[in-house]
């Protein structure tokens, strides 16, 4: 299955091109489906109404889902507040009606989230195309799993959930309610839940595409996205340049602004060497309906259909932020998973270190922020940033150095000769 998550500047005509990505892997037969979190547009672009409660078809092999972000908050505080309820009721705490909940920030989130997990996992389809937030977002959000689930494993250590066993029992003992025990149960449903998730984000064939226009700031602008990606281990499977203009007009305005988007794509091919950057012209309308999305594939915008490519895949799992490999397929069994890009080079023999070699293309000196915690390490980038859990071996080592060559950012590492182990 693939899984193309759409994103880039806002106002770069990410809904169109993501439907018309999921459009072209319709016509190539594929069982495609569309995810939006959008209300109006993608309608607009579809040129029908779509449903949040099950996918509605829209062309042969093509069906689209609206996601709405507060039904789901709604049933999930609901639910809560269900299991809950002994302990409002102890505190004296009036429920809440359905009618009475509106959704909070950070919902739509979690909805997308939950919905491109459950859409994954039914086997319904061979490619699911996302509809992404712009570009910063989405790289927060595709981060938000690992984080949440570091921050629940701070806050409730798993080890500490051995002792949940007699907390029945103490709390018939005390007659009240033990709220810690339901604090725990809730804990470890999302732990499954964002585990799951997670899985999805990393399979082999979820990879991200960018939509921009050629302007003067969209190189600068795609470079620090990439380098956003790359620091979260997110694989660019495309540029896609939407809305160019025909060359050669006779028109000095269209001209002039002709030559510059052909100035901007120059620079983008330029910044993306081993990215495929695709071109799609400039209708002189919005698109609406599949017709005008179909004169969108077979006009040059050539591959921005192509989902068939899944990238790479290994028999060792991609390390969480929580240092763990989760290997377990989306059936619960055990799949491959992309291998992780963050690589220890061992240079011990020759300069006594250890490197730790974090990828990040379109990363630069400045912004680039460094710092080891015990045994975690936190790089940022830019706006950006992630805590990644140090492999074992590079617990026992001091951090004596980084620099930024080509796009590849090198931690050097020195064993302390207090842990590492000392040979007879």
């Amino acid at each position: 299955m693939r899984t193309v998550l759409v994103t880039g500047p806002g106002g770069a005509g990410r809904t169109t091109l993501a439907a018309a990505t999921a459009l072209a892997a319709a016509r190539k037969g594929a069982r495609a489906l569309l995810l939006t979190t959008e209300s109006s547009a993608p309608e607009t672009v579809l040129g029908t109404s779509l449903g949040a409660e099950a996918a509605t078809p829209i062309a042969p092999g093509l069906h689209a889902r609206r996601i709405d972000p507060g039904d789901r908050f709604r049933q999930e505080f609901l639910a809560f507040q269900e299991r809950a309820g002994a302990a409002l009721d102890l505190l004296g705490a009036a429920p809440l009606d359905e009618d009475e909940l509106t959704e909070l920030p950070g919902s739509e989130d979690f909805a997308l989230l939950q919905a491109l997990r459950a859409e994954h996992t039914s086997d319904a389809w061979d490619t699911v195309v996302v509809d992404m937030p712009s570009a910063a977002e989405t790289i927060r959000l595709l981060a938000l799993p690992n984080q949440v689930r570091r921050y629940l494993r701070r806050l409730l250590p798993p080890e500490r959930q051995a002792a949940r066993a007699l907390r029945p029992v103490l709390a018939q003992l005390a007659g009240v309610p033990m709220s810690a025990q339901k604090l725990y149960e809730a804990a470890e449903r999302w732990e499954t839940e964002l585990s799951a998730v997670q899985r999805v984000i990393d399979d082999p064939g979820t990879s991200v595409r960018l939509v921009t226009e050629a302007g003067p700031v969209a190189t600068a602008n795609l470079r620090a996205i990439r380098a956003g990606l790359a620091l979260h281990g997110r694989r660019t499977d495309g540029v896609i340049v939407n809305r160019l203009l025909p060359t050669g007009s006779a028109d000095p305005f269209l001209a002039a602004l002709s030559g510059s988007q052909q100035t901007a794509l120059k620079g983008l091919r330029e910044e993306f060497p081993d990215v495929p950057v695709h071109e799609v012209a400039h209708l002189g309308r919005d698109p609406r309906g599949v017709d005008e999305l179909d004169a969108l594939i077979g006009g040059p915008a050539g591959g921005i259909g192509d989902t068939g490519e899944t990238g790479e895949t290994g028999d060792n799992g991609e390390a969480d932020d929580n240092g763990e490999t989760g290997d377990h397929g989306r059936n619960g069994g055990t799949a491959g998973r992309r291998p992780d890009p963050w690589t220890v080079e061992d240079r011990l023999a020759t300069d006594g270190l250890l490197v730790w070699r974090v990828p990040l293309p379109g990363a630069e000196r400045r912004g680039l922020g460094l710092v080891r915690r015990g045994d975690e390490i936190v790089v940022t980038v830019g706006r950006f940033r992630r805590i990644r859990t140090l492999p074992s071996v590079l617990r026992r080592c001091t951090v004596s150095g980084a620099g930024l060559r080509d796009g590849v950012l090198e931690i050097r590492f020195s064993p302390d000769p207090d842990l590492w182990p000392k040979s007879d």
